[in-house]
């Protein structure tokens, strides 16, 4: 879940959602060059952090920091990376990518909790158990 979680994780769900808002955008006509799209499938996972925190000292935006160190490292890409789109675009879909995911791996977990506790609860369905109110026998 950490690593699920973690900031180069999100960071690489933001890269890849502007990679596919540019792949549709040039399915859908846009002059954006094969070339810029190569360059951004090279770098969806290298974003140095501390390039970006020197970009957001000086932005103050913490999206647009990510859009100006991914436009260093791919520079045909620049222009397109963020056309048409808003911040809400990349940060409220990878916080859905991410809970999705981290629903899934939750689920997994819980039913294995629920096969485990089923195994002692029916064998001891039988036997009588005294229960208690605010720490009292009831």
């Amino acid at each position: 879940m950490q690593a699920l979680w973690g900031e180069r994780r999100r960071i690489g769900l933001w890269r890849r959602l502007w990679l596919a808002l540019m792949e549709v955008e040039r399915e859908l006509g846009a002059d954006i060059p094969e070339r810029a799209l190569a360059e951004l499938r090279a770098h969806l996972d290298d974003a140095d952090l501390e390039r970006v925190a020197e970009h957001e000292k000086r932005i103050r935006h913490d999206v647009m920091a990510h859009i100006h160190h991914l436009g260093e490292q791919a520079p045909t890409a620049r222009p397109f990376i963020h056309l048409g789109a808003t911040s809400a675009y990349v940060t409220d879909n990878a916080d859905l990518i991410l809970m999705r995911e981290g629903l899934q791996l939750l689920l997994g977990r819980v039913a294995a909790v629920l096969v485990a506790l089923a195994k002692p609860a029916r064998r001891y369905r039988d036997v009588a158990c005294l229960a208690y109110t605010h720490f009292q026998p009831a």
